[in-house]
């Protein structure tokens, strides 16, 4: 029922606009110099306007593009008003009675218009699907950095068993080998477990983190144990 009235009207628009066309006059020139889509002839202008009046309703009956179509009907019924009911420049009053209904017929048309440019049909807005977006990816990035700080301390943890466990292997064997495998292990694991867990952490997830351990704390451990090795075999002063 909305769109009824503008496709009428549009339609008698594009075949007679010289009906019009001196009342639109005064509102035509101004807006064709500020606007360059405009054209600067009064009847071009109208029949224009009445083809978005027509295809606006049109597609706003048949229910397609509603909220595009009733904003575009929204658009050429501003000074559609403006030109057809001035009544503010009549001198008769029942003729500016008249205008003055015809106005503020259009004007409530108008304000349904714009109700229907901004209905969703249940759906949800624009910027409802915007904020929505930004809180998801706000959620996202907090939860990757949840998941990067346990990867971290599970890498750190790794790395101190398998540092540990790697340096007192190496430096049991190259204790024993001087004859000193109990301060051999000893010195390894403490340099072993503070070298791979250093590793590990580096490396930032636990499976990196032992397997970087293992190479480093081994190394550790060996220089470790080759140093224990050399203490046990110098003579008691």
């Amino acid at each position: 029922m909305l769109a009824s009235i503008f496709v009428l009207q549009g339609f008698d628009a594009m075949v007679n606009p010289e009906r019009v066309a001196s009342r639109a006059e005064s509102v035509v020139q101004p807006l064709a110099e500020r606007v360059p889509l405009i054209p600067n002839d009064t009847e071009q202008a109208v029949r224009l306007n009445g083809a978005v009046q027509f295809a606006g309703g049109l597609l706003l009956g048949m229910g397609r593009l509603p909220r595009l179509s009733a904003l575009a009907i929204a658009a050429t019924l501003v000074p559609t008003t403006l030109a057809g009911h001035r009544f503010w420049e009549s001198d008769d009053k029942q003729e500016r009675a008249a205008q003055r209904i015809h106005f503020l017929k259009n004007l409530s048309i108008l304000g349904g218009l714009l109700i229907a440019a901004v209905d969703t049909a249940g759906q949800p807005s624009l910027g409802w699907r915007a904020e929505h977006a930004v809180q998801s990816a706000r959620r996202d990035a907090a939860r990757a950095s949840q998941i990067a700080e346990v990867s971290r301390k599970a890498g750190f943890l790794a790395g101190f068993k398998a540092g540990t466990k790697a340096g007192a292997k190496a430096g049991a064997k190259a204790g024993a080998k001087a004859g000193t495998a109990k301060a051999g292990a000893q010195a390894a694991r403490r340099v072993g477990a503070k070298a791979g867990a250093k590793a590990g952490a580096k490396a930032g997830t636990a499976k990196a983190g032992a397997q970087a351990a293992r190479r480093v704390g081994a190394k550790a451990a060996r220089k470790a144990g080759a140093g224990a090795s050399l203490a046990g075999r110098r003579p008691p002063r």
